[in-house]
């Protein structure tokens, strides 16, 4: 099995925000996220997540950095209005995704990361941090 060492910029990244998203990476993530047909989304920003989650009483235990915003924006360029039917149901996978008890707290940048290795995006880690 061959082992492959983190690019420097990624070490760097990871001691400021560990495997969680910063604005930066999100915006890079959300920015390549699409529906399927192919058009690309109007993602949420932060605030809006925030007023979603108010709005439905969903209390993150899990609200690290930008993980929350990100899973927001995949939910929607990948299930809303198929599995998930409207914003309740939204905010629900939200806290379900962020919150899973059989999960880990860096569950979204590491399977982020995992996915984009898997379709060859590259990340300039150094225009992350």
């Amino acid at each position: 099995m061959r082992t492959q060492r983190l690019p420097e910029a990624l070490t760097e990244y990871l001691e400021l925000y560990g495997w969680h998203f910063n604005k930066k990476l999100c915006d890079f993530a959300v920015s390549e996220m699409r529906k399927e047909d192919g058009k690309k989304i109007v993602p949420y920003t932060k605030e809006s997540v925030d007023m979603l989650l108010k709005k439905y009483n969903i209390e993150l235990k899990h609200k690290h950095g930008y993980d929350y915003v990100f899973v927001a924006n995949m939910a929607k360029a990948d299930y809303f209005g198929s599995s998930i039917v409207d914003e309740a149901h939204l905010a629900l996978f939200i806290k379900d995704y962020c919150d899973d008890p059989d999960g880990y707290p860096e569950l979204p940048l590491s399977r982020y990361y995992a996915d984009t290795m898997g379709k060859d995006i590259t990340i300039v880690w150094e225009d992350m941090i």
